[in-house]
């Protein structure tokens, strides 16, 4: 008995040394809270994306408070009503926040394409990829299982015939969506962009053919026609230089295969105006 209590007893003791170590240090080591940083971290959406550069909303905060020169317009999400808020309380002046949009590039739903087995597994993206490159012919295609739709925290993505799709009215521009695509399909670009090609298959084009009815065949057409040179086959596939394209939409017109794409990805006043 003796020695059952001797037991507790130096339990007992070394708990009490213990939390009386914490708590002194907490005192020792305890940061003042910095009131600056608590506000402008108030102003950030949460979404900790990254597309600021920085790791998370917490550390874009405080790169605002300790690195002079940081811009108040890094938070694409946030759009310009956080910009505004940020360059308010930081007193500099506002600038416009280069807003962007997700893009799927494919153009592979089931009516043009089609599944070459009977995918039976974990309902990811990712892990069907990992058995023969995907459940559909084109292996460089959405796989259509919607690990996209659920990274998306606006809702912005809906699965339809097998292909992911983004609505631009409630897109952030986050880029969740193009860090968990297994296959690369999506980017975000500036929603200023009226083009893009809705395809990511690099095969020859009669192989192309075979597998989608919508693939780029690299027929050139669009390179020779384009008048201010923006469009270049490479690595059989048609690409689009933004920085040189004139929004014309004359490739989109008469893209053979019909998988460039004319699109409006402006941002909506809703979407421009939420914090």
């Amino acid at each position: 008995m003796n020695a059952v209590l001797l037991a507790v007893l130096s339990v007992t003791v070394i708990g009490v040394l213990c939390a009386a170590m914490l708590a002194a240090a907490s005192k020792i080591m305890a940061v003042e809270g910095d009131g600056q940083f608590s506000e402008l971290r108030a102003c950030l959406p949460g979404a900790n994306c990254g597309a600021c550069g920085y790791a998370g909303c917490d550390a874009y905060a405080r790169a605002l408070v300790e690195a002079p020169g940081v811009k108040a317009n890094l938070c694409v999400p946030g759009a310009d009503s956080v910009s505004r808020r940020l360059s308010a309380l930081l007193g500099v002046a506002f600038e416009d926040v280069i807003e962007r949009t997700a893009i799927v590039r494919c153009s592979g739903d089931r009516g043009v394409t089609a599944l070459k087995m009977d995918y039976r597994g974990i309902e990811s993206c990712a892990a069907a990829r990992l058995l023969f490159g995907g459940n559909g012919l084109c292996a460089y295609g959405c796989i259509g299982l919607g690990d996209c739709a659920r990274a998306c925290p606006s809702g912005a993505i809906c699965i339809e015939k097998g292909l992911a799709h983004v609505d631009p009215r409630r897109c952030t521009g986050c880029g969740l969506c193009a860090a968990v695509c297994p296959n690369g399909l999506i980017a975000t670009v500036p929603d200023t962009t009226k083009t893009y090609v809705a395809c990511s298959n690099a095969d020859k084009g009669a192989f192309t053919r075979k597998v989608c009815g919508r693939g780029c065949i690299a027929c050139k057409k669009c390179e020779r026609e384009c008048p201010v040179g923006a469009v270049r086959v490479s690595g059989g596939l048609a690409r689009i230089d933004w920085g040189v394209c004139e929004n014309c939409g004359h490739c989109a017109e008469i893209c053979a295969a019909g998988c460039i794409s004319a699109v409006d990805l402006q941002r909506h006043p809703a979407r421009s105006e939420s914090a």
